[in-house]
């Protein structure tokens, strides 16, 4: 997981940049020379994913200016760097620092989410993607997040308006589709997810949407639309078990019972191997 690490360096390089004079403007104390040297070791180092190096660079930084405003940006990605060290305790640690002090900082709340969902810890994950949206409103990621693991919960309420956002902010984004088919599809609302689902194939063909939405034509008894897109979704990808219960459902409802019960063991043979 790396996805959020920001590049410090770039954040010193903005900090010591000159800028216009100004009256009012605080002076800038300089950034001791070791500071800057080791923040650019802990680049080299996470961009070459040497973990342990990248912790020990970030660790002695920290403890060379402890009062350094830009320790914000070294503990969230210390916490990303212990992430990928196995070592979650430390980096849900670091992370909670970073929060502490910046509680308004998008990039450290999405490192502590995303560590947080990766520990399976799902419903406090949850509590940094809402505040993430309520922060940046724009960060479809943050509200796709908040509406999945909110649907998940049972927490219909907050996964429709997240929804509804994401549709007024990025109504093409294939994230915006997902989260609308599986809200509606999760609400038994089969006809109005089709479209959605439809969106989403033509970004993604792949079997796992085909089958999504060949189980809404199931529920709506459009037998033959339900079939078509399990054929294809077979031809994407022979080995997707799900695929063969769809079918082996379908076959039911057709009364083709032994083809039926066909599909079924295949299915569960798939499952097993």
């Amino acid at each position: 997981m790396n996805k959020n690490l920001s590049y410090i360096a770039f954040a010193i390089t903005a900090l010591l940049s000159p800028s216009p004079a100004r009256a009012d403007a605080p002076n800038t104390p300089d950034l001791p020379q070791e500071y800057i040297e080791l923040m650019g070791k802990a680049d080299i180092a996470i961009a070459d994913k040497n973990w342990d190096e990248a912790e020990q660079y970030l660790l002695q930084a920290l403890s060379s200016n402890p009062d350094n405003p830009l320790n914000v940006l070294i503990l969230s990605n210390l916490g990303i760097v212990q992430y990928n060290l196995g070592r979650d305790s430390l980096a849900l640690n670091s992370l909670n620092k970073a929060h502490y002090l910046a509680p308004r900082s998008v990039t450290v709340l999405s490192n502590r989410a995303d560590i947080l969902l990766a520990m399976g810890r799902d419903s406090i994950a949850n509590i940094d993607y809402a505040a993430i949206s309520s922060l940046d409103s724009s960060n479809i990621e943050a509200r796709y997040m908040n509406a999945m693991l909110s649907l998940r919960q049972g927490d219909t309420l907050t996964s429709r308006q997240q929804c509804q956002a994401m549709i007024d902010i990025a109504a093409d984004s294939i994230q915006t589709n997902i989260a609308n088919a599986s809200y509606l599809s999760a609400t038994e609302q089969w006809e109005k997810a089709i479209p959605f689902y439809t969106k989403i194939l033509a970004k993604d063909p792949s079997s796992h949407f085909y089958g999504a939405r060949a189980v809404c034509y199931l529920m709506l008894g459009r037998l033959n639309d339900a079939s078509a897109d399990i054929t294809t979704g077979l031809e994407h990808n022979p080995t997707d078990n799900e695929l063969y219960l769809y079918r082996a459902y379908l076959n039911k409802m057709r009364y083709m019972h032994d083809d039926a019960l066909d599909d079924l063991r295949r299915a569960l043979n798939q499952k097993h191997q």
